[in-house]
């Protein structure tokens, strides 16, 4: 919808960036001693020692400290999830502003390539989204839904919500009421992040499938200075100094300094689509995993510090940020 309309993408973002301040309530980041945040638990177990959160307190208004645990995500069919939060904290939101609340939108679609039972739209629910929502509670100011919500791209209540995540679109493929659909949500305002895929094949499989959606709009690199690598914490880095592995490489690279997970997927890529007035609709990460920082963050202490807590958490939060204000 335009911006004249009370409904869609766009009043979704707007009512959900006018019920809280932009990061501390105060409007100025909080600075001081570097605390120590108990770690999330991912579907491994938890890590009971405390890591600090230097990046964090750089930029962002820490409302509170929270212990966690472990989260078990059970799958009961391909289409309704259900999830045991285990010991990820629980807050509440208040019933007057409960539709002005950021909800992070996980989107189901189907993949040529099928593990069975274990589709590619669920790698890293729901410890991730549980995690990451958390996290933007915990970290900001900004008023989160604990739960979070799975849409296919064709359901009716994706319109009310700005913010969308796809992860490993590598095998994606779209019907063509999805494109219809996604498209629209789009250019009426709408967010994608897309996450976790790695390799030429991947990218040329997604890269066909948004070239559905958008024919005529190509994605572009974005450089390191672009405001979304800063809007919130400055991410002062080489591009592929943000490369994210799977936790298990992520450990392994501490000895071996090897962060990618392929051979042709050595150089991170953070591409975006725009609109025809500037606004960025989708941003896309490719050759790292995101997703993985969020969810298995409490697996090991190397890769809480050296992924999760440096590269992962700020490039999400940045990232939602900047949907939710441009």
């Amino acid at each position: 919808m335009s911006s004249k309309n009370d409904s869609g993408p766009n009043a979704a973002r707007a009512a959900t960036m006018n019920s809280a301040p932009y990061l501390s309530q105060g409007g100025e980041p909080r600075t001081g001693q570097p605390m120590k945040v108990p770690l999330l638990g991912g579907a491994q177990g938890w890590v009971a020692s405390r890591a600090r959160i230097r990046w964090f307190l750089a930029a962002a208004s820490i409302l509170g400290l929270c212990a966690a645990t472990a989260v078990f995500g059970q799958f009961r069919s391909r289409r309704q999830q259900v999830f045991d939060r285990g010991d990820v904290p629980r807050w509440e939101v208040d019933p007057q502003f409960s539709r002005d609340v950021f909800t992070f939108v996980r989107i189901r679609y189907n993949s040529s390539r099928g593990w069975g039972r274990w589709e590619k739209w669920t790698i890293d629910y729901p410890d991730s989204d549980l995690n990451f929502s958390f996290r933007l509670q915990q970290l900001t100011s900004l008023k989160v839904d604990p739960d979070g919500k799975i849409f296919g791209l064709t359901d009716k209540e994706l319109f009310d919500y700005p913010f969308i995540y796809i992860v490993e679109p590598g095998d994606m493929v779209l019907e063509n009421d999805e494109v219809t659909s996604l498209r629209r949500y789009l250019l009426n305002g709408g967010f994608l992040m897309v996450d976790d895929f790695w390799g030429e094949r991947e990218w040329d499989n997604f890269y066909r499938e948004i070239k559905r959606v958008f024919p005529d709009r190509e994605p572009i690199n974005l450089p390191m200075d672009h405001p979304v690598f800063h809007c919130v914490f400055p991410l002062k880095m080489e591009k592929n100094k943000l490369q994210v592995p799977n936790f298990q490489l992520g450990e392994e690279s501490q000895y071996h300094g090897v962060t990618w997970e392929r051979s042709d997927a050595q150089e991170v890529h953070f591409r975006a689509i725009f609109d025809d007035k500037g606004r960025m609709m989708v941003m896309i990460c490719h050759n790292t995993d995101n997703g993985d920082g969020w969810e298995r963050e409490g697996v090991y202490q190397y890769y809480f510090r050296e992924f999760s807590e440096k590269k992962a958490y700020p490039l999400g939060i940045n990232i939602v940020f900047y949907a939710m204000t441009h």
